[in-house]
């Protein structure tokens, strides 16, 4: 058995993944606010918990609803979701003052294996915050576990795995 979480509601739900192949792809209706979703089952997501490099979580608004987007080493581009724009990491969002590649989150180690993670604008229209400063032209800034950003009218929280050591 295993338990997911709506990503709109939070809504827990609980399924047996015995019975589907690895790689294959699971819609879910949750129960509680008929949000659609999918999931896939197999080795992406068990390689994901051995090494959990932070997350960013998207702040519900009138907007979008609450999302998490995993982050992986390198580059992630981060803007709003439209179809046919590719990018590693979409935020479902109606949000107009969004660009569809607003910001990069960069994340490496440093010498000692540390986690090192800096923001930069894409460039964006209206500019990527953090902190309620916003960032200059081919500006990288370093960020820590806490660190608010803002793209448009949207809020981001970044999530390090060593705040919760």
């Amino acid at each position: 058995m295993k338990k997911i979480t709506c990503p709109k509601c939070d809504h827990p739900i609980v399924f047996d993944d015995s019975g589907y192949p690895k790689g294959m792809s699971v819609v879910f209706e949750c129960d509680s606010c008929r949000k659609s979703f999918t999931i896939r089952i197999g080795e992406e997501l068990e390689e994901y918990q051995e090494e959990d490099l932070g997350h960013v979580v998207v702040i519900e608004n009138k907007f979008c609803f609450k999302q998490t987007l995993q982050l992986t080493e390198g580059d992630n581009v981060i803007g709003r979701y439209n179809k046919g724009t590719v990018i590693s990491h979409p935020i479902e969002t109606r949000d107009p003052s969004m660009d569809r590649r607003h910001c990069i989150i960069n994340v490496k180690r440093n010498g000692a294996g540390e986690l090192i993670y800096t923001i930069r604008d894409n460039p964006s229209v209206t500019g990527t915050f953090v902190m309620n400063r916003i960032l200059g032209d081919r500006e990288r800034l370093r960020i820590e576990d806490g660190a608010i950003i803002t793209l448009g009218a949207t809020t981001l929280i970044l999530h390090t795995p060593y705040a919760e050591e």
